[in-house]
């Protein structure tokens, strides 16, 4: 039989490595880091059929805003809504990713988490839609 050979212990930063100097970052750095990883989601979110969808609808929508609305708060409402829409369908993305993550078996809680982001994607539609009609039907009888 072999001699068995004993290694020291691991040393403590082996098993537990020190916090990422990312956490620690201040001011301008911080910010321009934040900003890269937000753009990794809006390039992940792309990926997504509907977020596409109300992308490219997004890119007619928010110049109509500047058109239709007849004052700064209605620009911004019009404007906003549409960006709801799309801030809703990413968090939405979002749960259903972590969802999936754990694997592909049935659960009523998984279900009823991806039912209720799609349902938030739903009714910032039906916000948006509303909001447009609105100042459409408003710009026509005015």
């Amino acid at each position: 039989m072999p001699p068995t050979t004993q290694s020291a212990p691991p040393a403590p930063d082996a098993i537990h490595p020190p916090v990422d100097a990312q956490k620690h970052r201040k001011g301008l750095s911080r910010v321009l880091h934040a900003a890269g990883y937000s753009l990794e989601g809006l390039r992940a979110g792309w990926h997504e059929t509907a977020f596409r969808q109300e992308a490219i609808a997004a890119f007619v929508l928010i110049p109509a805003a500047f058109w239709l609305g007849r004052s700064w708060t209605e620009t911004v409402l019009l404007a906003g809504s549409v960006m709801l829409v799309m801030i809703v369908e990413l968090l939405n993305t979002g749960i259903e990713c972590a969802i999936d993550r754990f694997g592909g078996d049935w659960h009523e809680l998984s279900k009823r988490a991806k039912d209720m982001g799609s349902a938030a994607v739903l009714l910032s539609l039906l916000l948006c839609s509303l909001t447009w009609a609105m100042a459409i039907f408003h710009r026509m009888t005015a």
